[in-house]
């Protein structure tokens, strides 16, 4: 069996939609996520988006989701890959230059940008302003398939 090559970061925000109330951002989830389950898309993560799915449904005392949703970000990304600092150092650097991004989600920037990574799937807009990252919002996402990237 050949190797699979991630394509696409795959953001925390994706799962959480995909798993909570109505929202607009719901059924775009879910079909992004179908996609991954069908092969049609490859997607990597970090260990930072794990955390923060983690970390996110216990605060809100939810475990079980917590653990649910870990297993299926686990299942989907085949590819997990690690903060090192040269990651952080460079999360320090984005955040200097984009004040209004998130930490977590500089720290994924980072880690894309060093993976080679430069598709992420995400609602998160101020993904649009790092140069070399091009975010994938899922209500766009059924115009893409493995043979149109």
């Amino acid at each position: 069996m050949a190797e699979r090559t991630p394509v696409f970061f795959l953001d925390a925000n994706i799962l959480m939609y995909a798993v909570g109330k109505p929202h607009l951002y719901r059924e775009p989830c879910l079909k992004v996520l179908g996609a991954v389950q069908a092969d049609a898309i490859d997607v990597v993560t970090n260990v930072e988006m794990l955390q923060e799915i983690l970390h996110r449904y216990r605060v809100v005392g939810s475990p079980d989701l917590a653990e649910r949703v870990f297993i299926q970000a686990r299942t989907l990304c085949e590819v997990v890959l690690p903060v090192r600092l040269r990651d952080v150092d460079l999360a320090a650097t984005l955040l200097k230059r984009f004040p209004s991004i998130q930490v977590r989600d500089a720290i994924h920037a980072a880690t894309m940008l060093h993976a080679g990574i430069r598709r992420i799937l995400s609602t998160d807009r101020h993904f649009d302003a790092i140069k070399g990252i091009r975010r994938i919002d899922p209500i766009k996402f059924p115009r893409l398939s493995k043979g149109s990237r």
